[in-house]
């Protein structure tokens, strides 16, 4: 039996992680991180693969980042533990939803993506991490932190990858318009 992990639409959730204004402006790659994860959502909403999200501390850290907000369900569960699966009963939200694949976007890096990788990966689920869909305030920080959530079993990717992952072939009926969000997310 094969152990490689593989993106399929029907087994995959994108969750989105604490994408907030004030931290955001903090962000040195706040730009990309944003394009990308936005990407990303446009992709799973074309291709309707669930998203959920979190916000940490919004009454401190302000509401999520009006491009991402309007891609995603309206209300979003807040959260003061780092991981998101202390929010509430989003662990067992996911695991309902009976889709192995997690595909996280968001930050930071090392903070909440990798405290939520973690849980994820110990409660058996597959986790994704597209890269450039990522970001922390440290580069240091950003680079340890996929090191370590690679060596404990998550996947690194793009966020291009992950498209192209989900479509699987040329012939899927939304690759003309994926392919026009790939060209039109090109930095100029």
């Amino acid at each position: 039996m094969s152990t490689v992990k593989r993106l399929r639409i029907e087994t995959s959730v994108v969750v989105v992680i604490d994408i907030q204004d004030r931290l955001l402006a903090k962000m040195p790659a706040a730009a990309a991180l944003v394009r990308n994860a936005g990407f990303v959502l446009d992709v799973a909403a074309l291709l309707e693969v669930p998203v959920r999200a979190t916000e940490q501390y919004p009454k401190g850290l302000g509401p999520t980042t009006a491009d991402i907000a309007r891609r995603l369900p309206a209300a979003l569960p807040a959260k003061t533990a780092f991981s998101c699966c202390g929010a509430d009963t989003f662990l067992e939200e996911l695991e309902m939803l009976r889709r192995p694949n997690v595909v996280l976007v968001g930050m930071e890096t090392h903070v909440c993506v990798a405290q939520t990788a973690l849980d994820l990966l110990h409660a058996g689920l597959h986790v994704f991490l597209p890269v450039d869909a990522l970001a922390a305030r440290g580069q240091l920080d950003h680079d340890t932190a996929l090191r370590r959530l690679e060596q404990a079993g998550a996947v690194l990717t793009t966020a291009e990858a992950v498209a192209f992952e989900w479509l699987h072939d040329s012939t899927h009926p939304q690759f003309k318009v994926i392919s026009k969000l790939v060209i039109s997310r090109e930095p100029v």
